[in-house]
């Protein structure tokens, strides 16, 4: 089976300075892949590097056994969609609903849109009768809701996941990771997702990579972090952060 998503040396820089260095990793069909750490530590960077949303990076990329370049094709974004972390800042304010879910599927001559738009609110479990409102007419979890539904529209393979529910309250995040990981398990996608949450990747994902100072400082399994295998001293204070992992996992779910 073709690896999904690998990452080989990747290496960012900003006006002359190393954010991300040297980090590689790779994403089996179907897996969910968490990248945690906190703020500065590189994990969105490298999110939008394989989003192709940065173009300024070296090493290697490849999507299903495939190299992608700094720029990417019409193609690509059929296969690998991102959700955001700001549900309102990522929705055009003065858009419908039924615009903002449409408008992929316009620019790319796409067909059967009403019937596209129906089952992505279906999918995400949003009535029918959120379509023509605005954003600011939801609540945040149904605008997060919306913001899913506009990556699924492309039916893609792979789900790009940025602090998707860091912008939410407690309650309303177990929601929404609730529906991330029975849309991955139904329709088979591929995640990797960033947070600096460790309960939620631990909700989310079965195997994760520790982040600092643009360091991939560790990967292992959930189970293994649970069973606290954790071997870097970083990983171990992101644990030591979280108080007691099941405690917070909890408290957050």
């Amino acid at each position: 089976m073709t690896t999904m998503i690998e990452a080989s040396d990747l290496g960012i820089a900003f006006s002359g300075t190393q954010v991300v260095k040297g980090v590689s990793f790779d994403v089996e069909p179907g897996e969910s892949f968490g990248i945690v750490g906190e703020s500065g530590s590189g994990k969105s960077t490298v999110l939008r590097a394989l989003a192709g949303l940065n173009r300024d990076w070296s090493g290697q990329i490849c999507f299903d056994g495939n190299k992608v370049g700094l720029r990417r094709d019409r193609t690509f974004y059929t296969k690998v969609q991102m959700v955001f972390q700001d549900p309102f800042g990522s929705l055009h304010p003065a858009q419908t609903i039924d615009r903002i879910l449409s408008e992929f599927l316009l620019v790319n001559g796409i067909g059967d849109i009403d019937g596209r738009v129906n089952r992505a609110l279906a999918e995400v479990a949003l009535p029918s009768s959120v379509r023509f409102r605005f954003p600011h007419q939801l609540s945040g979890g149904q605008r997060q809701r919306v913001a899913i539904a506009r990556a699924l529209i492309a039916e893609p393979e792979v789900l790009l996941l940025d602090e998707p529910t860091s912008a939410l309250d407690v309650s309303v995040q177990a929601e929404v990771l609730n529906l991330l990981a029975d849309l991955r398990q139904r329709l088979g996608l591929t995640y990797v997702m960033v947070s600096h949450n460790l309960a939620v990747i631990a909700h989310l994902c079965a195997r994760m990579g520790a982040m600092q100072h643009g360091i991939m400082v560790e990967q292992l399994t959930t189970e293994a972090l649970r069973n606290d295998k954790a071997v870097h001293a970083h990983t171990r204070e992101l644990v030591d952060l979280s108080l007691s992992l099941e405690t917070v996992e909890a408290a957050a779910l």
